[in-house]
């Protein structure tokens, strides 16, 4: 098929490279314009930009599809389809209907669940126990159109937003290239009305650790917000951030460390913390980090 890609992020670059390995001619891909990055702050091209420009490929990335000039130069492509991964902007009308078969997107959730900006996240921070990857053909509404596949997978308890995006990004490519291997015998299914939950976008105010909180949430806030923005806390003074957690057994004053090892009371049960990062240093598992900064039994978190 002759596509038309649109995708920005790290997550979209396993679809792109599927996409190319399934032989299909990649009229052109559309990302968002190189931002300044680095201390440098000089313009740095997104990962799907910097990707197909090593695969020799087309690459736009205007500001907005909204007016005609663009809407017109998307439209002369020709394309039978476009594929939609986290582009970043929305499409207007005449964008959805240009190609033959429109346009599909990948959704990493399971919709009407979490439609929005942030489902990776929202799933662990909530406590779903499953989540999985929609090919949904679009329509003007956010993430409102039919689905034409559906997978859905298991989030593991000690999970990461991290680790459960390179999962879902790979199902994502596979099914991609099965949608349109089979497209023509597809057959849309409308979302429902009940069950929308819509995935807000992460604010970093939400990162700070109240560890009043019961060790479930405060567990799942971590493991939601890992690796960025990266739930924190202070210790001795110091802002560290928490990468990794599991449930632990014990209790006690919210805060406080109940042995050497990191195990923390929460307003409810405790979290073993698994990996920190301390600021300008590089993120290390907790036996690592231990050695350089100790953490005794008694010592009262979040306090500075």
């Amino acid at each position: 098929m002759r596509v038309v890609f649109m995708g920005t992020p790290d997550f979209s670059v396993p679809v792109l490279d599927a996409l190319v390995d399934a032989g299909h001619d990649i009229a052109a891909v559309y990302c968002q314009p190189p931002r300044p990055a680095g201390r440098g702050k000089k313009d740095r091209p997104t990962p799907v930009h910097a990707r197909a420009d090593a695969l020799g490929l087309t690459v736009r990335h205007p500001v907005s599809l909204k007016g005609a000039d663009e809407q017109a130069e998307f439209a002369a492509l020709n394309a039978d389809v476009a594929v939609v991964v986290a582009y970043g902007l929305l499409l207007p009308q005449a964008v959805l209907d240009a190609p033959k078969h429109g346009c599909l997107n990948i959704h990493a959730s399971l919709l009407p669940r979490w439609r929005g900006a942030a489902p990776i996240h929202r799933a662990i921070m909530s406590g779903d126990a499953e989540t999985g990857i929609c090919i949904m053909q679009m329509e003007a509404g956010l993430d409102t159109g039919p689905v034409l596949l559906r997978e859905a997978t298991k989030i593991g308890e000690t999970e990461t937003t991290g680790e459960l995006h390179d999962r879902l990004q790979d199902m994502g490519a596979r099914m991609i290239v099965e949608a349109l291997d089979t497209l023509p015998t597809l057959t849309p299914d409308t979302q429902p009305e009940d069950g929308v939950t819509y995935a807000k976008k992460i604010d970093k105010a939400e990162a700070a650790i109240d560890w009043s909180r019961p060790a479930a949430e405060v567990d799942r806030q971590i493991r939601g917000l890992s690796p960025f923005p990266g739930a924190w806390t202070l210790i001795g003074g110091e802002r560290v951030k928490l990468l990794g957690s599991k449930l632990a057994q014990g209790a006690g004053a919210a805060g406080v460390a109940l042995d050497d090892a990191l195990t923390i009371a929460c307003g409810d049960g405790a979290v073993a913390l698994t990996r920190l990062q301390k600021a300008g240093k590089a993120a290390q598992d907790a036996d690592v980090f231990l050695r350089g900064f100790a953490v005794p039994k008694g010592t009262q978190l979040g306090e500075g």
